[in-house]
């Protein structure tokens, strides 16, 4: 079962110079939003624009504290940067986050009156979909601005982009798995799935098209019977973390992968769609020093940005497609520079991130 992002044990006080030890800029911009009329609180985390303008998704969830909100914004939005960066997209990195349970107060007035926060930035930022929030709450938003992604189809946006980030994490985790175990990849491996929301729903039905075993987990029962009642030939388990697996997939909440979850972890591959899936960056190390691959969550799952950000710059679905799948090349060249300069795998990609936000820094405008 996920750690609640609330959890984390990173919360602050500070605000600036929050870059956790990643090496990349701080943030360049943090708004608090409240409307009291309709009980908006809501905070918009822009990290970086230096490729392009902040696009990142709206998460609604209902978290502990304000600060806890604020620390989970400024992570996420870091991770929509190095996602941009690595999936080749003229965009920077941006997230928000409006506190409390979109069931008690989802309201239009208050979707709108979001709305209205985000057009006062003047497209810095773009906003999308997220945990909390659906491609029909992001109709009611675009009635106040015209800096929002992801709309349902009949409201002129590309729809929910569930599956093509699912589509996106099985591309990054069929080339580890290639790499990993041969040509054979992931067919007879077994896989489990922690989270079958909009996105672990659609990966199952990849992963059984390609001959894998799956296994999955979800504390929400009304996510549990639609995945059983849809696809034959699963399991459904209590904590897939702690099964017998090739590959554990975290596709829920952050922070699941921490010093004592990969001292126990069977899985040889760790690829996922949750953001943040480290407690802290030294998790890795843990992993690595087992002997355990792990594919960046910034890398694998980029489809729903790729899909997205498609709509910014008026590509076809066919081009969205074969960005999403050149995720399989990233990974490959990512993993193989790991091997080559014998560093973790997150430090090859962010090195690719901080090569690129760099280069735009340097790049003459005109």
């Amino acid at each position: 079962m996920a750690v609640d992002v609330q959890a984390h044990p990173r919360e602050t006080d500070r605000v600036f110079d929050q870059t956790d030890d990643l090496g990349l800029p701080a943030h360049e911009q943090v708004v608090f939003c409240r409307d009291e009329s309709s009980g908006l609180r809501a905070i918009i985390s822009i990290h970086s624009t230096a490729l392009g303008p902040a696009l990142g998704g709206t998460r609604f969830f209902p978290y502990r504290s304000e600060n806890a909100a604020l620390t989970d914004g400024l992570r996420l939005s870091r991770g929509m940067t190095c996602k941009a960066a690595l999936a080749g997209m003229p965009l920077g990195g941006g997230k928000a986050v409006i506190i409390g349970d979109p069931a008690l107060i989802g309201s239009p007035d208050l979707l709108r009156a979001y709305g209205r926060f985000v057009e006062t930035l003047g497209g810095r930022y773009v906003t999308a979909a997220d945990v909390g929030t659906t491609s029909d709450d992001l109709d009611v938003i675009g009635e106040q601005t015209q800096h929002v992604v992801g709309r349902t189809i009949r409201a002129g946006g590309s729809g929910d982009s569930g599956l093509s980030t699912a589509y996106g994490v099985f591309c990054a985790m069929q080339s580890a798995a290639e790499r990993t175990w041969g040509s054979d990849g992931l067919r007879g491996r077994t896989v489990g799935i922690e989270g079958v929301g909009k996105v672990g729903f659609h990966l199952v039905g990849l992963l059984l098209e390609e001959g894998a075993r799956v296994i999955v987990s979800d504390p929400n029962p009304p996510a549990l019977d639609r995945v059983t009642e849809h696809y034959e030939g699963i399991s459904t388990v209590a904590s897939v973390i702690d099964q017998r697996l090739d590959v554990y997939a975290p596709c829920a909440l952050g922070a699941t992968l921490t010093h004592q979850s990969v001292s126990t972890l069977s899985a040889q591959l760790v690829c996922g769609a949750a953001n943040n899936q480290l407690l802290t960056s030294q998790v890795e190390q843990s992993m690595r020093d087992r002997g355990i691959v792990w594919v960046p969550d910034f890398v694998a799952n980029a489809g729903g940005l790729i899909q997205v950000g498609g709509e910014l710059l008026a590509r076809t679905e066919e081009q969205m497609l074969s960005q999403v799948e050149q995720i399989r090349g990233t990974v490959s060249e990512i993993l193989a520079t790991a091997q080559d300069h014998d560093v973790p795998i997150g430090t090859a990609a962010l090195r690719v991130v901080r090569s690129r936000l760099e280069a735009a820094r340097v790049a003459p405008t005109s």
